[in-house]
């Protein structure tokens, strides 16, 4: 399976991709995303791992991400194996477009059997797109919100 999301935020590639990158503000953009612990605490380097505790179109469980590739503030690749066996890879792709960053996400997973019927399956798909979109969405109002007074 494979969901592709791409959004524009008003903010600097490099502001854009730390954020990003640092696993421990997954939970504040991501709906899937429940908690990060390990290296959650910065931008993420080739090689480092965190583990995720996730629900995903209502399937929850964890996941071990390593980080495959990393060309700051451009790309940025992690893969997961959760603890079903399933395995998920996610490219982030960042292009600076005058002050502004357009960011791409691609999702790409395999279920491993027993999967879903075929009319569950798309219905996950479906559920696994909206879940993408909104976590875009929430992540363009975050990084755009204006900074509270005193922070």
């Amino acid at each position: 399976m494979r969901v592709v999301t791409t959004i524009l935020i008003q903010r600097p590639v490099e502001q854009v991709f730390d954020f990003l990158t640092t696993p421990g503000n997954w939970p504040l953009w991501h709906p899937s995303s429940l908690k990060v612990t390990g290296a959650a605490d910065h931008s993420l380097l080739v090689g480092e791992q965190v583990t995720e505790e996730f629900v995903v179109a209502g399937q929850s469980g964890t996941a071990v991400w390593t980080v495959r590739e990393r060309q700051a503030p451009h790309y940025w690749v992690i893969d997961g194996v959760a603890e079903n066996g399933n395995r998920a890879s996610i490219p982030y792709s960042l292009r600076e477009h005058g002050g502004s960053t357009t960011f791409e996400r691609v999702l790409e997973f395999t279920l491993l059997p027993p999967a879903f019927p075929g009319a569950t399956l798309v219905e996950f798909a479906r559920q696994v797109e909206a879940e993408s979109s909104e976590a875009l969405r929430r992540l363009k109002v975050v990084l755009e919100a204006e900074p509270t007074p005193g922070t």
